[in-house]
Protein backbone atom coordinates (compact mmCIF):
# COMPACT_ATOMS: atom_id res chain seq x y z
CA UNK A 1 0.00 0.00 0.00
CA UNK A 2 1.11 3.07 -0.88
CA UNK A 3 3.02 5.41 2.10
CA UNK A 4 0.69 8.77 1.88
CA UNK A 5 2.83 11.98 3.92
CA UNK A 6 0.87 14.93 4.36
CA UNK A 7 3.74 17.40 3.39
CA UNK A 8 2.38 18.87 -0.19
CA UNK A 9 5.71 20.29 -0.96
CA UNK A 10 8.63 18.24 -2.45
CA UNK A 11 11.32 16.64 -0.06
CA UNK A 12 14.47 17.25 -2.06
CA UNK A 13 16.66 14.20 -2.19
CA UNK A 14 20.09 13.20 -3.25
CA UNK A 15 21.02 9.96 -4.22
CA UNK A 16 24.36 9.01 -4.17
CA UNK A 17 24.48 5.60 -6.42
CA UNK A 18 26.86 4.33 -9.21
CA UNK A 19 24.49 1.46 -10.37
CA UNK A 20 21.97 2.61 -13.25
CA UNK A 21 19.71 -0.64 -11.85
CA UNK A 22 19.99 0.80 -7.94
CA UNK A 23 19.62 4.31 -8.95
CA UNK A 24 16.06 3.05 -10.76
CA UNK A 25 14.64 0.89 -8.15
CA UNK A 26 15.06 3.11 -5.58
CA UNK A 27 13.04 6.20 -7.67
CA UNK A 28 10.34 3.96 -8.02
CA UNK A 29 10.09 3.38 -4.91
CA UNK A 30 9.73 6.75 -4.36
CA UNK A 31 6.74 7.19 -6.92
CA UNK A 32 4.88 4.13 -5.40
CA UNK A 33 4.93 5.83 -2.12
CA UNK A 34 2.80 8.10 -3.28
CA UNK A 35 5.20 11.39 -1.29
CA UNK A 36 6.30 14.20 -3.55
CA UNK A 37 10.15 14.09 -3.72
CA UNK A 38 12.41 15.60 -6.17
CA UNK A 39 15.09 12.99 -6.74
CA UNK A 40 18.27 13.90 -7.87
CA UNK A 41 21.39 11.77 -8.19
CA UNK A 42 24.67 11.33 -7.94
CA UNK A 43 26.98 8.91 -8.78
CA UNK A 44 30.76 9.56 -7.61
CA UNK A 45 31.32 11.54 -3.60
CA UNK A 46 33.17 14.68 -5.30
CA UNK A 47 29.96 15.16 -7.60
CA UNK A 48 27.65 14.86 -4.67
CA UNK A 49 29.45 17.19 -2.66
CA UNK A 50 28.41 19.79 -5.09
CA UNK A 51 24.98 19.29 -4.84
CA UNK A 52 24.02 18.93 -0.89
CA UNK A 53 21.21 21.49 -1.09
CA UNK A 54 18.44 19.07 -0.32
CA UNK A 55 16.72 17.49 2.65
CA UNK A 56 17.78 14.52 2.66
CA UNK A 57 21.36 12.36 1.05
CA UNK A 58 20.37 8.35 0.07
CA UNK A 59 24.31 7.16 0.26
CA UNK A 60 25.37 3.93 -1.13
CA UNK A 61 28.20 2.43 1.20
CA UNK A 62 29.11 -0.01 -1.78
CA UNK A 63 31.20 3.12 -4.42
CA UNK A 64 33.48 1.96 -5.95
CA UNK A 65 37.30 3.68 -5.03
CA UNK A 66 36.15 4.73 -1.33
CA UNK A 67 35.40 3.09 1.54
CA UNK A 68 31.58 3.67 2.89
CA UNK A 69 32.54 5.30 6.26
CA UNK A 70 35.57 7.40 4.34
CA UNK A 71 32.19 8.60 2.03
CA UNK A 72 29.90 9.40 4.87
CA UNK A 73 32.67 11.38 6.71
CA UNK A 74 32.89 13.72 3.21
CA UNK A 75 29.24 13.98 3.40
CA UNK A 76 29.03 14.78 7.26
CA UNK A 77 32.09 17.26 7.51
CA UNK A 78 30.39 19.44 4.38
CA UNK A 79 29.03 22.61 5.85
CA UNK A 80 25.21 22.24 4.50
CA UNK A 81 25.47 19.26 6.59
CA UNK A 82 22.04 17.53 5.18
CA UNK A 83 20.20 14.41 6.41
CA UNK A 84 21.95 11.26 5.44
CA UNK A 85 20.41 7.59 5.29
CA UNK A 86 22.88 5.24 4.03
CA UNK A 87 21.80 2.17 1.69
CA UNK A 88 23.78 -1.34 2.30
CA UNK A 89 23.68 -4.62 0.86
CA UNK A 90 22.54 -7.81 2.65
CA UNK A 91 25.57 -8.77 3.86
CA UNK A 92 27.05 -5.34 5.07
CA UNK A 93 24.48 -4.93 7.85
CA UNK A 94 27.06 -4.19 10.51
CA UNK A 95 28.73 -1.58 8.64
CA UNK A 96 25.31 0.19 7.97
CA UNK A 97 24.79 0.14 12.34
CA UNK A 98 28.74 1.41 12.24
CA UNK A 99 27.28 4.42 9.82
CA UNK A 100 24.68 5.27 11.93
CA UNK A 101 27.36 5.09 14.91
CA UNK A 102 29.06 7.52 12.51
CA UNK A 103 26.28 10.28 12.34
CA UNK A 104 24.24 8.80 9.71
CA UNK A 105 20.88 9.11 10.34
CA UNK A 106 19.16 5.57 9.55
CA UNK A 107 20.66 2.71 7.10
CA UNK A 108 18.01 1.07 4.76
CA UNK A 109 19.31 -2.96 3.16
CA UNK A 110 18.68 -3.03 -0.46
CA UNK A 111 16.41 -5.71 -1.56
CA UNK A 112 14.42 -5.19 2.10
CA UNK A 113 13.13 -1.49 1.15
CA UNK A 114 9.28 -0.81 0.90
CA UNK A 115 7.78 2.40 -0.60
CA UNK A 116 6.55 2.86 2.73
CA UNK A 117 9.91 2.42 5.19
CA UNK A 118 11.83 4.01 2.29
CA UNK A 119 9.76 7.43 2.81
CA UNK A 120 9.48 7.13 6.14
CA UNK A 121 12.82 6.44 6.92
CA UNK A 122 13.69 9.99 4.42
CA UNK A 123 10.95 12.35 6.77
CA UNK A 124 12.39 10.42 9.95
CA UNK A 125 15.57 11.43 9.12
CA UNK A 126 15.41 14.93 8.20
CA UNK A 127 13.06 15.25 11.16
CA UNK A 128 15.88 13.34 13.51
CA UNK A 129 18.66 15.97 11.94
CA UNK A 130 16.43 18.88 12.32
CA UNK A 131 15.98 18.25 16.31
CA UNK A 132 20.23 17.57 16.15
CA UNK A 133 20.98 20.18 14.62
CA UNK A 134 18.11 22.55 17.45
CA UNK A 135 19.87 20.73 20.44
CA UNK A 136 23.45 21.87 19.22
CA UNK A 137 22.37 25.68 19.24
CA UNK A 138 20.78 25.13 22.34
CA UNK A 139 23.99 23.77 23.88
CA UNK A 140 25.78 26.56 22.07
CA UNK A 141 23.37 29.09 23.19
CA UNK A 142 23.86 27.80 26.56
CA UNK A 143 27.39 27.96 26.45
CA UNK A 144 27.90 31.14 24.98
CA UNK A 145 24.76 32.24 28.59
CA UNK A 146 27.47 30.88 30.78
CA UNK A 147 30.83 32.90 29.11
CA UNK A 148 28.51 35.86 29.42
CA UNK A 149 28.00 35.43 32.81
CA UNK A 150 31.70 34.85 33.45
CA UNK A 151 32.89 37.38 31.67
CA UNK A 152 29.99 39.62 33.70
CA UNK A 153 31.17 38.67 36.79
CA UNK A 154 34.68 39.69 35.77
CA UNK A 155 33.63 42.84 34.43
CA UNK A 156 31.01 44.35 37.24
CA UNK A 157 32.77 43.30 40.36
CA UNK A 158 31.53 44.50 43.84
CA UNK A 159 32.32 47.13 44.87
CA UNK A 160 35.09 47.10 47.29
CA UNK A 161 34.43 50.35 49.97
CA UNK A 162 35.10 48.45 53.25
CA UNK A 163 32.83 51.17 55.30
CA UNK A 164 33.51 54.49 53.44
CA UNK A 165 31.33 56.82 53.48
CA UNK A 166 30.35 57.49 49.81
CA UNK A 167 26.93 57.14 48.17
CA UNK A 168 27.16 54.66 45.25
CA UNK A 169 24.74 53.48 42.73
CA UNK A 170 26.19 51.56 39.57
CA UNK A 171 24.30 50.36 36.39
CA UNK A 172 25.15 48.15 33.15
CA UNK A 173 23.63 47.03 30.03
CA UNK A 174 24.92 44.37 27.92
CA UNK A 175 24.09 45.56 24.01
CA UNK A 176 24.43 43.83 20.77
CA UNK A 177 21.47 41.03 22.00
CA UNK A 178 23.26 40.27 25.69
CA UNK A 179 26.96 39.74 23.98
CA UNK A 180 29.35 41.39 26.14
CA UNK A 181 31.67 44.06 25.11
CA UNK A 182 34.63 45.72 27.11
CA UNK A 183 32.88 48.69 29.01
CA UNK A 184 33.84 47.82 32.77
CA UNK A 185 33.75 49.93 36.09
CA UNK A 186 34.91 49.49 39.81
CA UNK A 187 34.92 51.57 42.65
CA UNK A 188 37.35 50.85 45.41
CA UNK A 189 38.08 52.56 48.92
CA UNK A 190 41.55 53.24 49.96
CA UNK A 191 42.49 52.66 53.46
CA UNK A 192 43.11 57.23 54.20
CA UNK A 193 39.26 56.65 53.18
CA UNK A 194 39.80 57.97 49.71
CA UNK A 195 37.40 56.50 47.08
CA UNK A 196 38.55 55.14 43.45
CA UNK A 197 36.30 54.79 40.83
CA UNK A 198 36.62 53.80 37.04
CA UNK A 199 34.78 53.68 34.33
CA UNK A 200 36.21 51.66 31.13
CA UNK A 201 35.87 51.04 27.35
CA UNK A 202 37.71 48.99 25.17
CA UNK A 203 37.35 49.34 21.96
CA UNK A 204 35.50 47.25 19.68
CA UNK A 205 32.98 44.01 20.50
CA UNK A 206 33.15 40.47 21.34
CA UNK A 207 34.29 38.19 23.66
CA UNK A 208 38.11 39.07 22.90
CA UNK A 209 37.46 42.80 24.09
CA UNK A 210 35.14 41.69 26.82
CA UNK A 211 38.25 39.73 28.26
CA UNK A 212 40.69 42.43 27.71
CA UNK A 213 38.32 44.02 29.57
CA UNK A 214 38.23 42.56 32.50
CA UNK A 215 42.02 42.10 32.90
CA UNK A 216 41.94 45.74 32.59
CA UNK A 217 39.34 46.08 35.55
CA UNK A 218 41.38 43.41 37.56
CA UNK A 219 44.65 45.70 36.97
CA UNK A 220 43.18 48.72 38.03
CA UNK A 221 41.67 47.76 41.29
CA UNK A 222 45.02 45.56 42.45
CA UNK A 223 46.86 48.89 41.36
CA UNK A 224 44.61 50.74 43.84
CA UNK A 225 44.55 48.18 46.29
CA UNK A 226 48.69 48.20 46.53
CA UNK A 227 48.34 51.85 46.78
CA UNK A 228 49.73 53.78 43.72
CA UNK A 229 49.22 57.28 43.02
CA UNK A 230 46.29 57.31 40.16
CA UNK A 231 48.61 58.09 37.80
CA UNK A 232 50.39 55.19 37.57
CA UNK A 233 47.66 53.31 38.31
CA UNK A 234 46.54 54.25 35.30
CA UNK A 235 50.25 53.31 33.85
CA UNK A 236 49.45 49.69 35.11
CA UNK A 237 46.41 49.53 33.49
CA UNK A 238 48.07 50.38 29.96
CA UNK A 239 51.18 48.40 30.09
CA UNK A 240 48.30 45.56 31.02
CA UNK A 241 46.40 46.59 27.95
CA UNK A 242 49.65 46.79 25.30
CA UNK A 243 50.48 43.00 26.66
CA UNK A 244 47.46 41.45 26.23
CA UNK A 245 45.66 43.11 23.42
CA UNK A 246 45.41 41.01 20.19
CA UNK A 247 45.86 43.93 17.59
CA UNK A 248 47.93 47.00 17.82
CA UNK A 249 45.07 49.20 16.98
CA UNK A 250 43.43 48.26 20.33
CA UNK A 251 42.95 51.11 22.66
CA UNK A 252 41.05 51.67 25.82
CA UNK A 253 39.42 55.20 26.98
CA UNK A 254 38.70 55.58 30.87
CA UNK A 255 37.42 58.08 33.79
CA UNK A 256 39.08 57.64 36.75
CA UNK A 257 37.82 60.04 39.77
CA UNK A 258 39.39 59.82 43.39
CA UNK A 259 36.78 60.89 46.12
CA UNK A 260 39.35 62.49 48.83
CA UNK A 261 38.47 62.12 52.39
CA UNK A 262 36.70 65.26 53.20
CA UNK A 263 34.08 63.92 51.18
CA UNK A 264 34.31 67.88 49.20
CA UNK A 265 37.14 67.32 46.55
CA UNK A 266 37.12 64.97 43.52
CA UNK A 267 40.58 64.51 41.23
CA UNK A 268 39.07 63.92 37.96
CA UNK A 269 41.51 62.27 35.20
CA UNK A 270 40.54 61.89 31.94
CA UNK A 271 41.87 59.30 29.26
CA UNK A 272 40.25 59.86 26.37
CA UNK A 273 37.08 59.32 27.65
CA UNK A 274 33.87 61.75 28.11
CA UNK A 275 34.01 63.70 30.91
CA UNK A 276 31.21 63.01 33.90
CA UNK A 277 28.47 65.30 34.31
CA UNK A 278 27.81 67.00 37.88
CA UNK A 279 24.18 65.63 38.71
CA UNK A 280 22.02 68.39 38.61
CA UNK A 281 19.81 70.54 38.46
CA UNK A 282 21.34 71.92 37.23
CA UNK A 283 23.28 68.87 35.35
CA UNK A 284 26.77 70.36 33.71
CA UNK A 285 30.19 68.77 32.94
CA UNK A 286 33.19 68.41 35.24
CA UNK A 287 35.95 70.90 34.01
CA UNK A 288 38.42 68.86 30.93
CA UNK A 289 41.23 71.29 31.04
CA UNK A 290 43.65 68.30 32.27
CA UNK A 291 42.15 65.90 29.61
CA UNK A 292 44.60 63.19 28.86
CA UNK A 293 45.23 60.39 25.92
CA UNK A 294 43.17 56.75 26.11
CA UNK A 295 45.34 54.52 27.02
CA UNK A 296 47.28 52.36 24.50
CA UNK A 297 47.56 55.50 22.51
CA UNK A 298 51.34 55.74 20.87
CA UNK A 299 51.60 59.38 21.78
CA UNK A 300 53.28 60.93 24.48
CA UNK A 301 51.77 62.58 27.47
CA UNK A 302 50.43 61.14 31.07
CA UNK A 303 47.25 61.76 33.05
CA UNK A 304 47.36 64.80 35.43
CA UNK A 305 44.29 65.23 38.14
CA UNK A 306 41.70 67.94 37.43
CA UNK A 307 40.94 68.92 40.82
CA UNK A 308 37.27 70.10 42.23
CA UNK A 309 35.73 71.20 45.04
CA UNK A 310 32.08 70.71 46.37
CA UNK A 311 29.91 73.16 48.19
CA UNK A 312 26.79 71.19 49.45
CA UNK A 313 25.48 67.93 48.39
CA UNK A 314 26.95 66.78 45.26
CA UNK A 315 27.25 63.48 42.84
CA UNK A 316 29.08 63.00 40.00
CA UNK A 317 28.00 60.42 36.93
CA UNK A 318 30.71 58.33 34.93
CA UNK A 319 29.34 56.90 31.75
CA UNK A 320 30.74 54.55 28.98
CA UNK A 321 29.78 56.17 25.36
CA UNK A 322 26.96 53.00 24.95
CA UNK A 323 24.68 55.63 26.64
CA UNK A 324 25.18 58.68 24.59
CA UNK A 325 25.64 57.17 21.32
CA UNK A 326 22.44 55.87 21.29
CA UNK A 327 20.22 56.63 18.39
CA UNK A 328 16.26 58.77 18.96
CA UNK A 329 13.30 58.17 17.16
CA UNK A 330 14.41 55.67 15.29
CA UNK A 331 16.40 57.65 12.82
CA UNK A 332 20.01 58.41 12.66
CA UNK A 333 20.38 61.27 15.26
CA UNK A 334 22.52 60.39 18.32
CA UNK A 335 20.75 60.98 22.00
CA UNK A 336 24.99 63.06 22.78
CA UNK A 337 26.02 64.37 25.78
CA UNK A 338 23.25 67.20 25.90
CA UNK A 339 20.82 64.32 25.67
CA UNK A 340 22.25 62.42 28.41
CA UNK A 341 22.73 65.53 30.26
CA UNK A 342 18.49 66.01 29.80
CA UNK A 343 17.82 63.06 31.07
CA UNK A 344 19.98 63.39 34.22
CA UNK A 345 18.66 65.72 35.20
CA UNK A 346 14.82 65.38 35.00
CA UNK A 347 15.40 62.05 36.62
CA UNK A 348 17.20 63.16 39.53
CA UNK A 349 15.21 65.98 39.83
CA UNK A 350 11.91 63.72 40.04
CA UNK A 351 10.38 64.60 43.00
CA UNK A 352 10.01 61.69 45.50
CA UNK A 353 12.25 59.61 43.09
CA UNK A 354 13.77 56.44 44.47
CA UNK A 355 17.42 57.28 44.48
CA UNK A 356 18.72 53.96 44.63
CA UNK A 357 16.73 53.48 40.95
CA UNK A 358 18.29 56.28 39.24
CA UNK A 359 20.94 54.47 37.31
CA UNK A 360 18.23 52.02 36.22
CA UNK A 361 16.03 54.76 35.44
CA UNK A 362 18.48 56.89 33.63
CA UNK A 363 19.16 53.84 31.50
CA UNK A 364 15.47 53.00 30.78
CA UNK A 365 15.29 56.41 29.63
CA UNK A 366 18.03 56.08 27.20
CA UNK A 367 16.97 52.39 25.54
CA UNK A 368 13.49 54.66 25.84
CA UNK A 369 14.26 57.08 23.72
CA UNK A 370 16.49 54.76 21.29
CA UNK A 371 12.80 52.26 21.09
CA UNK A 372 14.53 49.19 22.45
CA UNK A 373 17.69 47.56 23.39
CA UNK A 374 21.29 49.07 22.82
CA UNK A 375 23.35 48.40 20.03
CA UNK A 376 26.55 49.01 22.42
CA UNK A 377 27.44 48.03 26.07
CA UNK A 378 26.51 51.17 28.64
CA UNK A 379 27.81 51.29 32.33
CA UNK A 380 27.10 54.04 34.70
CA UNK A 381 28.28 54.48 37.59
CA UNK A 382 26.65 57.36 40.56
CA UNK A 383 29.02 58.53 43.29
CA UNK A 384 28.89 60.96 46.37
CA UNK A 385 29.32 61.48 49.44
CA UNK A 386 27.07 59.81 51.89
CA UNK A 387 23.83 61.32 53.02
CA UNK A 388 23.10 63.29 50.17
CA UNK A 389 21.12 64.12 47.46
CA UNK A 390 21.61 63.40 43.56
CA UNK A 391 21.35 66.77 42.62
CA UNK A 392 22.55 70.29 42.92
CA UNK A 393 25.91 71.39 44.62
CA UNK A 394 28.32 73.52 43.39
CA UNK A 395 32.15 73.05 42.44
CA UNK A 396 34.89 75.42 42.27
Amino acid sequence: MPYHGTNTRPISVLLVEDDDGDAVLVSELFADAGVPVDLRRATTVDEALTMLDVSCVLLDLGLPGVAGLEALGALLAAPQNPAVVVLTGLSAQGQGLAAVAAGAQDYLVKGEVEPELLIRSVQYAIQRRVVEQQERELYRAQLRALETTRLERALLPRPLLDGASVDLMVGYRAGRDGLLGGDFYDVVARPDGTVAAVVGDVAGHGPDEAALGANLRTAWRTAVLAGLPAPEVLSVVERVLISERERPETFTTAVMVEVLPDGRTVDLYLCGHPAPFVVGPPTRSLPTTSRGRALGIPVAGGWSAERVTFEGSWHVALFTDGLIEATVGGGPARLGEAGLRAILEAEAGRPGAARVTLVDRIIEQVRRQHGGDLVDDAALVVIGPSGSDAGGGGAS
